[in-house]
């Protein structure tokens, strides 16, 4: 079976990354599109005290430089949640790169 479907990073056969069910996971997908995972840490006040940080880990796959999820995330704590916000370090990591993608020309099955 050939795969010719792919983006300019290269062509990659999902079939190889099938499981038994014969679907490939939506996270593995994301990472084909370029998203990487993505941390932050978040420090807050915390509402009743004000003078004291409270830390929260996020982790999410988001798209670097921009990271939509993780502005998507933030605008809803801004909204909704009582806690300000103090500071947001972020570490992202593709976990699939260009060098590790290859082009799938055939795929065989031996019973």
């Amino acid at each position: 079976m050939t795969d010719h479907e792919g983006s300019s990073r290269g062509v990659v056969s999902t079939k190889a990354a099938e499981g038994a069910g014969g679907r490939v996971s939506a996270d593995f997908r994301r990472q084909l599109e370029g998203y990487g995972l993505t941390t932050a840490h978040i420090l807050y006040r915390m509402p009743d005290h004000p003078g004291i940080l409270q830390s929260f880990l996020w982790q999410h796959y988001d798209l670097c430089p921009h990271f939509p999820e993780l502005k998507r995330f933030l605008d809803f704590w801004a909204r909704e949640l009582e806690g300000p916000l103090h500071s947001v370090r972020v570490a992202h990591a593709r976990l699939i790169g260009p060098a590790e993608l290859r082009r799938v020309d055939s795929e065989f099955r031996v019973n």
